[in-house]
């Protein structure tokens, strides 16, 4: 397996830390508003990566923090004149249930920032003992990034005046522009946090680093984690700062390899609240099964800008479609579990720094000519099996055709009208059971009125949206 090490710029063969065991660590969302196609992007990228290291034979153990102390969190509270942690967890709520609607799995550890805090006390506490970090005369403590010769190896970067991007007001009294906050010293009534350092609140770049060191770091090893990801927006300033403290705060590097997505474009614009562009993924669920927006955001190689348009998604649906459609002509049949030349190849192409261009043109080939051969030799068991089995790999690496094939053509309509349907269809099978054919038609019209079609099947009568 290889992939593309976004720090070295070249694809490398991955070799775990340890034999069997994978550790991943992406950076989560901050919980102040729904989630826009930018963390879905993200969250389906590492949900991908995940598939396909377990498909591999390898144990994973998966962590993506939740950040819920942040100034935006505070404000948003002060807007809404809400308790933080009311803004925090629905938001957290809002963002489980949107990425399970496209298919997205929880990690193994979902560590809080609010839960991290001794961790985070303790790196700070290290960081001063080791002269990496000072505190200012308001009570501020700062990473001295001039203590550190391999900062900016990460990002490759030439620090200039304009490298200040933090999530708190920065202070006059820092050392040095580039020098980021561990801790701010915090006098107001909003939300602070009791510390050896005073009251105040964590510098943002430092939860990531010291939850890894927390859930995932063994001390024995050269890197705190195997692979570390997140959109390619992180790699500088944040993930350059993370790996700057855990660097000089513990014995070992932060990751051995580090991935970065690409961004998320809308019309060709990348996308931004400032822009007015910032698009909420349930903007899209309204309109689109959340496998579709899911095939749609993963279609396109995964380090490569994504420009985000309507035209393109219900192009992406039509292709879904024939996954689905071809699992409606294998409906009912039993699934055997035999690896076909197929799934090796396709998991051989996911290999290759998760080459997704290589893995649906598979899936299109394997598709057509599953359907010319069904056509042909219409009950070729063999064929059948295999091709079943190959759909279940599809489903299982890439998180596509997961659905029931008849209610996947459902959606858009809505609870009550489905209720309705099915009461019908049950009338009109009672009427056909009676020969009452005169009845059966009459409710047969009824429910194509509700722009739907109808399919009498050995396994019973179902419906799809027209």
């Amino acid at each position: 397996m290889y992939i593309f090490d976004s720090v070295k710029k070249e694809k490398r063969e991955f070799i775990p830390l340890q034999e069997g065991k994978v550790t991943l660590y992406v950076c989560g969302p901050t919980v102040y508003d729904n989630a826009h196609l930018g963390h879905a992007k993200s969250a389906l990228v590492f949900d991908l990566l995940t598939r396909i290291l377990n498909a591999n034979g390898l144990n994973v153990v998966y962590a993506r923090n939740i950040t819920d102390i942040d100034d935006k969190i505070i404000k948003k509270a002060a807007v809404q004149n809400k308790d933080i942690k009311e803004i925090t967890e629905f938001y957290t709520n809002e963002f489980y249930k949107e990425m399970e609607s496209i298919g997205v799995a929880r990690p193994n550890i979902e560590p809080k920032a609010t839960e991290s805090l001794n961790a985070m006390f303790e790196m700070i506490q290290r960081l001063i003992d080791a002269g990496h970090a000072y505190t200012t005369q308001d009570g501020d403590i700062y990473f001295d990034t001039k203590s550190d010769s391999d900062y900016l190896t990460l990002s490759k970067r030439v620090q200039d005046e304009g490298d200040k991007q933090e999530r708190v007001k920065s202070s006059t009294l820092k050392k040095n522009p580039a020098d980021f906050a561990l801790w701010k010293s915090v006098k107001d009534d909003t939300l602070t946090f009791e510390s050896p350092f005073g009251s105040g609140r964590p510098g943002w770049h430092l939860e990531c680093s010291a939850m890894i060191e927390k859930h995932l770091a063994q001390p024995q090893l050269a890197f705190g984690v195997d692979i570390h990801g997140g959109g390619a927006d992180l790699l500088f300033p944040h993930h350059e700062n993370e790996a700057a403290q855990t660097r000089c705060s513990s014995n070992h590097e932060l990751a051995n390899y580090w991935m970065h997505n690409g961004f998320v474009n809308i019309n060709g614009e990348k996308m931004s609240k400032s822009l007015g562009n910032s698009f909420f993924l349930k903007d899209a669920l309204k309109e689109y099964d959340g496998e579709v927006v899911r095939f749609y955001l993963l279609s396109t190689h995964y380090r490569s800008n994504f420009n985000f348009n309507t035209e393109d998604l219900a192009t992406a649906k039509k292709r879904l479609d024939k996954i689905y459609r071809l699992k409606k002509r294998l409906f009912g049949l039993a699934l055997h579990s035999d690896t076909t030349e197929f799934q090796n190849n396709l998991l051989e192409a996911l290999n290759d720094d998760m080459n997704i261009s290589t893995a649906l043109a598979l899936i299109d080939e394997m598709i057509s000519n599953a359907n010319e051969i069904l056509d042909t030799a219409g009950k070729h068991k063999a064929l059948k099996k295999e091709t079943l089995s190959n759909l279940a790999y599809i489903e299982k690496i890439l998180g596509f055709g997961v659905k029931n094939p008849f209610e996947y053509f459902q959606f858009g309509i809505d609870e009550e009208a489905k209720s309705a349907i099915a009461t019908l269809i049950k009338q009109r099978n009672t009427a056909k059971e009676e020969k009452n054919f005169e009845e059966s038609d009459r409710l047969r019209e009824e429910i194509l009125s509700f722009g739907v079609t109808l399919m009498d099947t050995p396994s019973g009568t179902f419906w799809e949206k027209i």
